[in-house]
């Protein structure tokens, strides 16, 4: 039920609903005064939401700011992935990485340099309409295809969200009586939830470890501040989505 709802959430917090709310509103109103406001408001709400400047703001102001742990070389007996970093070709059987995968691509160089000796992936399948589509067993495959032994990695699949994630990892990691150092690795955006959802299950000896940062340095270049972008639009959407996530895992006492 809770996994539905944050679909219907999902749904209701985006800028683009908002936008063709207002819109459908202003055409459908019969008062010209009404309309007029409802039109504009559309054409405000839209242009904010993709205004670059003001969206990578909100995203600094979001977005963590951890010790550089990519430039030092401390090592870590386990690092662990959380998913949602693509999505499944259904035609060619085959893992499509989106840009949440630089997850997996940074844990895998931190591996290869011998900062990490085992990679945890947790991720099952996070869609309604297909259930069975388990994330975790395709990163599996993918590891094993570019000769990652089997002995350094560890799959979780079964969950569907952040807390699943810290929950069924830990069964893993406590069935295997592990006490080692690990590293959190996740998206800018996301670490502040995944992060506190992990300690409240009972994590110790956790780092962050920060990925695909959103927010970049501060510009003030023309196009920049005023034209409008697409990709503005879509990372604010991400934002509002982990705003109201975080809110609920606060009230449900996950984080």
């Amino acid at each position: 039920m809770f996994f539905f709802l944050s679909k219907v959430l999902t749904f209701l917090s985006s800028p683009m609903v908002w936008f063709f709310a207002l819109l459908i509103w202003g055409l459908k109103t019969k008062d010209e005064r009404r309309k007029k406001k409802l039109l504009i408001s559309a054409c405000i709400v839209i242009y904010v939401c993709c205004n670059s400047f003001f969206v990578d703001e909100l995203a600094r102001a979001w977005e963590p700011v951890t010790d550089d742990t990519y430039m030092t070389s401390e090592k870590y007996d386990i690092a662990i992935v959380l998913g949602g970093i693509g999505r499944i070709d259904e035609r060619q059987h085959r893992f499509d990485f989106m840009t949440a995968g630089d997850r997996l691509f940074q844990t895998l160089e931190l591996y290869h340099r011998g900062r990490i000796k085992q990679i945890m992936f947790t991720g099952g399948s996070g869609s309604i309409r297909y259930p069975d589509h388990k994330e975790g067993a395709y990163v599996k495959k993918y590891l094993h295809t570019i000769h990652v032994p089997d002995s350094a990695v560890i799959i979780e699949n079964e969950s569907k969200n952040t807390y699943e994630n810290a929950a069924f990892s830990k069964k893993i990691l406590d069935s295997l009586q592990f006490k080692g150092s690990m590293l959190l690795v996740t998206s800018a955006y996301h670490m502040p939830r995944a992060l506190a959802t992990f300690k409240k299950a009972g994590y110790a000896n956790i780092t962050p470890y920060i990925t695909n940062r959103m927010s970049g340095p501060r510009r003030f270049d023309w196009d920049f501040c005023l034209l409008p972008n697409a990709e503005a639009l879509t990372n604010l959407n991400m934002l509002i989505h982990e705003w109201i996530g975080h809110i609920v895992y606060k009230m449900r006492g996950w984080a």
